[in-house]
């Protein structure tokens, strides 16, 4: 079982610096109040990742409310919160940075960011771990084989690759060796994902201890049942995901052939696939220059934030960026993802 205290990681509480800055004068409101309809098109871009006329329709979709009532008795807009976690998220700056723009003070933002944070993350975290979804119907999955087929690979029937992810984290006070990976050699989180060629993360489980090997992360995610459930036609045919060496081979995993003396016809089996295998680090690459916030260790203090639940909501608003705007990943394989509307409906 994933340790929850890592994707909670003291949820209800304010970061160290918002501490500290809420005993200042300064803490007060600045600014005037946001408004949306001022910004220009270009600035919502720069600050939000998303084009102005896309944000309503992205609040829409994600079912946010028209506004939020916090514990703390802060009132806000579904879209004002929306867009303090869209900028939140975009670049790794102080709270205290954003009043010229939200007109709210520090402690404020922090409790509706994390409001707006727990309400996508209940409303669809089951987008990253349930793969009955209508875009990867078997009809579809045939597509994505269809498609890594075409860019030379050696297989007929994969429609994604899976991958494990570290993501470094501040280092802790406690438990410092369990959050240690010594491949990387830094503390983090771990996520175990599975990318398909439209550029969408139809899968991710996690956190995990760093220290952890993806093939504990694949047994204790139980996805090996989930594909065996899933992508298996009833007439027998079976989909593949293709991982890296570090995975065991199963019915529904493929990996490359290892060994000190393999043939030449797995030496190339083994090339070609690894060349198409490449688009998965695409897709975690569009992650973290969306939402650069997630990728500065020194901000991501596992007891301080739910560091673990900012990056799965992080890719969920990541694959609505896709769905919006296609990706790198996508264009490769010459697969449209499915509308943003029909995403979010599943």
């Amino acid at each position: 079982m994933a340790n929850f205290r890592l994707l909670a990681a003291m949820d209800e509480e304010i970061e160290d610096e918002l501490l500290l800055l809420s005993c200042y004068k300064d803490n007060s409101n600045s600014g005037d109040a946001f408004n949306f309809d001022e910004l220009s098109a270009e600035a919502c871009k720069k600050l939000f990742r998303f084009e102005k006329d896309d944000i309503p329709n992205l609040c829409t979709a994600l079912g946010i409310p028209d506004s939020f009532v916090c514990d703390s008795r802060t009132v806000c807009s579904g879209l004002e919160a929306l867009c303090l976690l869209l900028r939140r998220l975009t670049y790794p700056s102080r709270l205290s940075d954003l009043k010229s723009v939200f007109g709210r003070s520090v402690t404020a933002m922090s409790i509706i960011i994390n409001t707006v944070l727990n309400f996508v993350y209940d409303a669809h975290n089951h987008l990253l771990h349930d793969l009955n979804s209508n875009w990867l119907s078997h009809r579809h999955l045939q597509e994505y084989a269809d498609a890594i087929a075409a860019r030379d690979a050696p297989l007929l029937n994969c429609w994604g690759f899976i991958y494990g992810t570290v993501r470094p984290l501040c280092r802790p006070t406690t438990n410092q060796r369990i959050l240690f990976n010594g491949h990387k050699r830094v503390h983090a989180i771990k996520f175990q994902s599975i990318v398909a060629p439209n550029g969408l993360v139809a899968n991710m489980y996690g956190p995990i201890e760093g220290r952890r090997h993806d093939a504990g992360l694949l047994r204790e995610s139980g996805i090996c049942g989930e594909l065996q459930t899933h992508m298996t036609t009833p007439t027998g045919d079976i989909y593949v995901i293709y991982g890296d060496p570090a995975y065991p081979m199963t019915t529904h995993i493929i990996k490359t052939f290892r060994g000190g003396v393999i043939s030449a016809a797995q030496a190339r089996f083994n090339k070609k696939i690894s060349a198409v295998r490449t688009c998965v680090e695409w897709t975690f690459g569009k992650i973290l220059t969306l939402f650069a916030f997630l990728d500065y260790k020194k901000n991501l203090k596992l007891y301080l934030q739910p560091v673990g639940k900012y990056y799965l909501v992080g890719t969920i608003l990541v694959n609505c960026h896709t769905c919006l705007y296609g990706s790198e990943t996508g264009h490769y394989f010459d697969i449209d993802p499915p509308s943003l509307e029909n995403y979010l409906s599943e």
